[in-house]
């Protein structure tokens, strides 16, 4: 009896509706329709004798056999893709060096990144973490090779931009709101801090009285104290912790603007391997569901 050969692309399919959350999203980000995923899925099935996923709700969970596939299934993908591109690519060598907000420090970015390096061993991909300001000034006095950063002044072109997320308010995700009558608590990061600026601005339009109930220098410890109802905070909603969530308008607080984000890119001497890591981002930030 011959051995059943997996389909590579049916695979990819497969992991990349985990990977962002659905596979309606996986059918757009892959260019098929949702009928012919749902058929690369029951081929799939067909293929292993076993049922992959089930239905929990309104959505789709892995069954105890999708779990040991989707392992599999990440190897063989990464195997075949690095088999690729060592064929149709140069060796890439050499270290790269990013400089990225906290905001996407703990996100599926870093996976993209790690996966890249697996891909290209002889490259070693470094990262900064730090806020606008100090990564601005980094990627200036060329310690950066790339950088992520919030174009809050517009300056830095709409050539460059990767997304736009509006900034909310946030707080608790049980509902509860500020304390009326009282100025507003507030959980910020320390200064220099563009969000900080924003918020404390919109306050300060509407002459609603607040007070600095929290300071962090981190993004972690600001999720904290507004999880343990400290204080509210201004941010995006990208990567909120599971026990926040934004403010609607309900709670009365005034509107905050939009921030764009960019890539930077040096001007000229970009090597291929900061150009292969800068497509690679920007391919990552135009998933869906970013």
């Amino acid at each position: 009896m011959l051995p059943t050969n997996l389909d590579m692309d049916v695979l990819r399919t497969f992991v990349a509706g985990i990977d962002l959350g659905g596979y309606a999203r996986a059918a757009a980000r892959l260019g098929r329709s949702p009928s012919a995923v749902s058929l690369q899925l029951r081929k799939l099935e067909e293929q292993v004798g076993q049922p992959l996923l089930l239905k929990r709700g309104r959505g789709l969970a892995l069954t105890e056999a999708g779990e040991v596939l989707l392992g599999f299934a990440r190897r063989l993908l990464d195997l075949n893709d690095a088999a690729l591109a060592a064929v149709r690519s140069p060796a890439l060598s050499g270290e790269v060096r990013i400089g990225l907000p906290q905001d996407f420090a703990e996100t599926r970015l870093p996976a993209a990144l790690s996966r890249f390096a697996r891909l290209h061993p002889g490259l070693r991909v470094s990262a900064r973490v730090a806020c606008n300001a100090r990564l601005r000034e980094a990627f200036e006095a060329a310690e950066l090779d790339l950088a992520l950063l919030w174009d809050e002044d517009g300056t830095l072109g709409p050539e460059a931009a990767l997304l736009e997320l509006p900034m909310v308010w946030i707080g608790k995700r049980d509902g509860s709101g500020p304390p009326p009558d009282a100025p507003l608590p507030l959980a910020l990061l320390d200064a220099p801090c563009l969000f900080r600026r924003a918020a404390l601005d919109a306050l300060d339009a509407r002459r609603i009285p607040w007070r600095v109930s929290f300071g962090s220098p981190s993004l972690s410890g600001l999720w904290a104290a507004v999880t343990a109802g400290l204080g509210v905070t201004v941010r995006t909603a990208h990567g909120l912790p599971g026990s926040l969530a934004p403010l609607g308008a309900a709670a009365g607080l005034p509107a905050l603007p939009s921030l764009r984000l960019s890539l930077q890119t040096p001007r000229v001497g970009a090597g291929p391997a900061v150009e292969h890591v800068a497509a690679t981002l920007r391919e990552t930030f135009a998933e869906p569901g970013r």
